[in-house]
């Protein structure tokens, strides 16, 4: 099942609309949700719309965690590759 990337999509993205659903807009689970989907447009090569996941769950991140936290510099590392592809 490796490479199922239409499927994880799919699959992401009933999870990311479910948390819009159950979190307030800025919950850091809902950052994580946006990070995961964006990893699997990467994994598609579709860099922009993984680029425009990853910023949001920067922008999640630097509004709910501290600045140092672990996931937020995953996420930031994301967005950063995500702009160099």
């Amino acid at each position: 099942m490796m490479g199922n990337y239409p499927k994880a999509l799919s699959s992401y993205e009933k999870a990311l609309e479910i948390k819009r659903q159950s979190f307030p807009p800025n919950h850091p689970s809902l950052a994580s949700s946006y990070n995961n989907t964006g990893l699997v447009y990467a994994n598609m090569g579709n860099y922009s719309k993984a680029h425009s996941f990853f910023e949001r769950a920067v922008q999640i991140g630097e509004q709910s965690l501290p600045s140092n936290h672990p996931e937020l510099q995953r996420w930031r590392d994301n967005l950063g590759r995500a702009k160099n592809e």
